[in-house]
């Protein structure tokens, strides 16, 4: 289980990279700003001006693989926890001894008969 997880994490920083990367290399769009988010043309700045180029195709698919990724990763890490936990409990339970008493001792003279240590 733990390959398959730092298999996929090196993955997942790959998948960082290459969309850090698209991020960076793309360029705005002239007429983005506050005055479009507000106004302007406000349902291509909420649901996009159409199918887009390369890039964006790209940082999309990009984005959606680190989004499995990450949740993929949390589910096996969750999972490997707790088997990881059941088998350290299942291994105390098998070679933890009895309740262990003390050894019932009798009594010094002094504490047996007025519950005063006697002094050194």
């Amino acid at each position: 289980m733990s390959l398959l997880i730092g298999l996929l994490s090196f993955v997942l920083f790959l998948v960082c990279l290459l969309l850090g990367l698209l991020v960076l290399i793309q360029l705005p769009k002239k007429e983005a700003g506050m005055g479009q988010a507000f106004g302007g043309a406000a349902t291509d700045a909420l649901f996009g001006a159409g199918s887009g180029n390369a890039l964006t195709q790209m940082t999309k698919y990009a984005a959606g693989a680190f989004l499995v990724l990450c949740l993929v990763i949390s589910v096996l890490g969750k999972q490997a926890s707790k088997s990881k936990t059941d088998r350290i409990r299942q291994q105390l339970a098998q070679t933890a001894p009895a309740a262990v008493t003390p050894a019932a001792a009798p009594l010094p003279a002094a504490l047996a008969t007025n519950g005063v240590a006697p002094a050194k």
